[in-house]
């Protein structure tokens, strides 16, 4: 069964990965399915899963855990409407005591953005707009702002976020791209993870002449629960640590069970990635179309939390 059918087993997971120190759990954004097979030149756990509305899933994995933080990777944030959005951002946050991430992309899927009323070609610029527009309504009581996609007048969420609620992009690694998220982001989450060290290096000094600090989310694939396994994983993981990435996500397999790819992902974090992870600021775990878990992290200076 898919991961995000098994609704019994994601609480099941979310407690594991919470008990096993696991510091996030992710899911996709998705929120409608398309037939296995339509997109024939994209992984089916892209579009094919039975997605669940990330805000009501992770209110709900919120309420049955107890320390373990939650992020979108990705919500197609141009598809939805943004002051939505920052409202059930908001809300999540508040009501898991501060334990929510947002990661954001503009996604491939036209027809997705045709069943919700939206147009892809002008998406980028949107996502860019969105993001100053959902941080002025986190962090202001009444907003007034008139752009090209927003006119808000004086309008606020009525109860603001207790801290605030970092921003994480996906994208490809072109360069207009990287400059979006050292401008506008705290995190970049590379689709592929971190296959080479020159976009995390181009990253790091556009966000340091922008006087800013963003971190890189790796992705690393955990075949099976074997030894073997957890030494590639620790391997590759250490590959993009040395490549520039500041967190690890650990990848099940897609066609995996939750039953048959929770303990390789535990395994995985206790034999070795952790470890690896110490000298980074953060290292992660995730599932894809699924659950995401754990960050072990080190805060360098006059760097702020995540």
């Amino acid at each position: 069964m898919p991961w995000m059918a098994d609704l019994t087993g994601l609480r099941t997971a979310a407690r594991a990965l919470d008990e096993a120190g696991f510091d996030h759990l992710t899911t996709s954004g998705h929120l409608l399915t398309a037939e296995d097979g339509r997109y024939p030149q994209v992984p089916s756990f892209t579009y094919a899963l039975p997605f669940r509305d990330p805000f009501v899933l992770m209110a709900y994995l919120a309420a049955v855990t107890e320390r373990i933080a939650f992020r979108t990777s990705i919500l197609i944030l141009p598809m939805l409407p943004t002051a939505l959005v920052a409202k059930q951002a908001a809300d999540l946050s508040l009501l898991s005591g501060g334990r929510f991430e947002l990661g954001v992309g503009i996604s491939w899927q036209r027809a997705e953005y045709e069943a919700l009323g939206q147009s892809m070609s002008d998406r980028g610029a949107k996502l860019a707009e969105q993001i100053t527009v959902v941080r002025m309504l986190w962090t202001q009581e009444l907003v007034t702002y008139h752009g090209r996609f927003h006119t808000i007048d004086g309008l606020g969420l009525g109860q603001l976020p207790s801290a605030p609620i970092p921003i994480w992009i996906g994208c490809s690694p072109t360069t207009p791209l990287l400059e979006r998220v050292a401008r506008l982001g705290d995190g970049w989450i590379p689709g592929g993870g971190v296959t080479t060290a020159e976009p995390a290096r181009q990253l790091r000094e556009l966000a340091q002449a922008a006087g800013r600090t963003v971190g890189v989310a790796g992705r690393v694939v955990v075949r099976a629960d074997s030894a073997e396994a957890v030494a590639e994983a620790v391997a590759e993981a250490q590959r993009q640590l040395d490549a520039g990435a500041t967190e690890l996500t650990l990848v099940a397999d897609p066609a995996a069970s939750v039953s048959e790819a929770l303990p390789g992902l535990i395994a995985a974090r206790r034999g070795g990635v952790r470890p690896l992870a110490e000298n980074a600021d953060w290292a992660n775990t995730r599932a894809p179309g699924a659950l995401t878990g754990g960050r072990c992290r080190r805060r360098p200076p006059g760097s702020t939390d995540r």
